[in-house]
């Protein structure tokens, strides 16, 4: 299975104070402009779960700056709040039962996930899984199979591997059901909450094992190569057989029934031109919902003609947005639908199958106008060897799309890809008069596996030529002024925002790193223990320290800083344990003892992308004045509504 190893999702949603920040927000009120801070406030609320009876609402929404779970009957009346968190803000959360919510959370951005449960009636909150140095992944909540205990997947005894446990949220009581030999990757139940599928890695091969029962030991039943997936999704509703993403004979994902005495595959739904992203299903009909994929829109394909009925119902009530399905009750009868688009956060919304009732529940950034942000606008452009390359480009309302300053966004992952929708940072950039490209380079995901492929041992090379295409194909276009062209990115994004001031120094005016690599031999060296099952995958992706070692040297920005002649901007997390500090120190100090302009911004309590609402103000308002220095743009006509 495919393991997206070094992505981060950048939540860009409080409010902070201090006398700087003070004087930054009176000139923006001044000039006219959308405050820095209203596009990387947390949200009012969002996340809204409904219990499986239906009847009550959980939520995630700020008390003291933090994200907190709160609770509502879902027909109104007060909020509860269940949760007083203040040093780090809860990101998911879940229901166990009807009385009790289950969330997971870090400690200084480590990523030692712990659980936790609070009882919606007294309050109470247990730590369940309260382990220095142990980081907890949910295996299966158990809803509706067992009402007082989840399996969870703990790296305890081996910080590599994850063994699983059946864990009580009432008491915390542990038991394990599953040890993990040393191999294996990820574990799966069926739809009876029985343990009875896991992937086995060697680093290179993937091997599927499954069982009848939890009483007999597992055995084999097929093995690929890491690039040939076969991601089992979930059992069949006879649990017999499994459902399954697979590019097994053929170059996109599709949907198959994977037998699971045979190990062969049954077709059932996939596309030409993109892979599946996902399946869902109804719990109670035991039927398949839809499959999702996406073009330069996430689209879905239905199975079940209710579904298809009941989107054709939704788009008449939400005209004009992308909508989706992030909560279901038991019954089915109420859900949650999600609305959002390019210049909308999104909505989220009640509704009621019976009554066919739809109740707005709240706006992400009520605060934000969706007439005053720009939209966002697929583009195409063919690579240098002629690869087609996708992507985004969002021109600041009010200007035209000529002679523009440009910020280029390359996405983290690598192993990832930029889709359609709001995206916080390419608002507030726009908003301030750059021209934002983003491009799904090689490697990035959904385009197939010879996409991907291209991508291996390619960091600094082919990847990097795709971002310097993109760049040279927008100021062919006469949209982008070559003089006033910056780089940023975060994780492999930042890595990418290094490469191109090092490789390609004169394209650039300035660059942002943001938590990214800079010496790949490091990296590679200093990864999370429980990223070393997947040690030779990565080896043969990216490179192996060993036997690579001249090329992963060559394609390292900290051990060719002597090409950087354009100033740079560092961010970094203290506790990363995914790009280690000493990179960016290491990167920082090299630069400035050549006389390069670099300005470092270090958080002590934030790991892989700051997570503090106060930090993410911090650097985005330090980002601007480096952006504004640097590329001088002019600001766009812009004049905000009374009120």
């Amino acid at each position: 299975m495919r393991k997206f190893w070094f992505g981060f999702l950048l939540l860009a949603m409080s409010t902070a104070g201090c006398t700087s920040a003070g004087l930054w927000h009176h000139k923006e009120a001044k000039s006219g402009l959308i405050p820095m801070r209203d596009f990387f406030r947390n949200p009012l609320q969002a996340e809204f779960e409904l219990s499986p009876d239906g009847k009550h609402l959980a939520y995630l929404a700020p008390w003291k700056n933090r994200m907190n779970v709160y609770v509502r009957p879902v027909n109104g009346g007060t909020p509860t709040r269940l949760t007083d968190v203040t040093d780090r803000d809860i990101n998911d959360m879940f229901w166990k039962g009807n009385n009790t919510i289950l969330y997971l959370r870090d400690f200084n951005g480590d990523e030692n996930y712990q659980l936790f449960s609070v009882n919606i009636k007294t309050r109470k909150v247990l730590a369940l899984t309260p382990f220095k140095g142990v980081r907890t992944e949910i295996v299966d909540t158990l809803n509706g199979k067992d009402h007082n205990h989840v399996l969870v997947g703990l790296n305890k005894l081996n910080p590599q591997v994850f063994d699983v446990y059946r864990l009580n949220v009432h008491n915390g009581h542990l038991k394990m059901i599953a040890k993990n030999p040393g191999d294996i990757g990820g574990w799966m139940t069926d739809h009876k909450g029985r343990l009875r599928l896991a992937v086995e890695t060697d680093g290179v091969n993937n091997t599927i094992l499954v069982r009848n029962n939890e009483h007999e030991p597992f055995h084999k039943l097929l093995t690929t190569n890491f690039t040939t997936q076969v991601d089992p999704l979930f059992f069949t509703f006879d649990n017999k057989n499994v459902y399954a993403l697979s590019n097994r004979g053929r170059d996109k994902l599709a949907l198959v029934i994977l037998n699971l005495k045979t190990g062969k595959e049954k077709y059932i739904y996939g596309r030409h031109d993109v892979d599946l992203d996902n399946v869902t299903y109804s719990k109670k009909r035991h039927v398949l919902w839809d499959a999702l994929y996406t073009t330069w829109k996430m689209k879905r394909h239905f199975f079940d003609p209710w579904l298809k009925k009941l989107f054709v119902q939704l788009r008449k009530k939400i005209p004009t947005a992308q909508i989706g399905i992030s909560s279901v009750d038991r019954n089915e009868d109420k859900i949650i639908v999600n609305a959002w688009s390019d210049v909308n956060p999104g909505v989220e919304y009640l509704y009621d199958l019976k009554t066919k009732k739809l109740t707005k529940l709240a706006e992400m950034a009520p605060w934000l106008n969706p007439k005053e942000l720009s939209p966002v606008k697929p583009i195409e452009y063919r690579a240098r060897d002629g690869l087609l390359i996708h992507g985004y480009l969002t021109i600041p309302r009010g200007l035209k799309p000529k002679d523009l300053p440009v910020v280029v966004n390359p996405h983290g992952g690598p192993w990832a890809r930029d889709s359609w929708g709001y995206n916080p940072e390419v608002q507030f950039l726009a908003s301030r008069g750059y021209a934002v490209l983003q491009m799904n380079y090689r490697g990035s995901t959904g385009y197939g596996r010879r996409f991907w492929e291209a991508s291996f041992k390619q960091w600094g090379r082919k990847m990097q030529n795709d971002i310097t295409d993109g760049v040279n194909w927008l100021i062919k276009k006469g949209i982008a002024d070559p003089k006033r062209v910056a780089i940023y990115g975060g994780s492999y994004g930042g890595y990418a925002a290094l490469a191109g001031l090092t490789f390609t120094p004169k394209l650039y005016a300035c660059g942002v790193d943001y938590v990214g690599v800079s010496d790949l031999l490091k990296f590679m060296n200093t990864i999370p223990p429980y990223w070393k099952p997947y040690l030779q995958e990565m080896y043969a992706e990216v490179g192996n320290p060993k036997t690579d070692r001249k090329l992963l040297w060559e394609e390292s920005p900290v051990y060719h800083v002597n090409r950087i002649i354009a100033p740079l901007f560092v961010a970094a997390g203290a506790k990363d344990p995914r790009v280690n500090i000493q990179e960016s120190n290491e990167m920082v100090d090299a630069l400035r003892k050549r006389g390069v302009h670099v300005e470092y911004m270090v958080k002590q309590n934030e790991g892989h992308g700051y997570m503090d609402q106060g930090n993410r103000f911090d650097f985005y308002r330090a980002m601007e004045k480096f952006l504004n220095k640097c590329l001088k743009p002019k600001l766009p006509p812009f004049e905000r509504k009374a009120g």
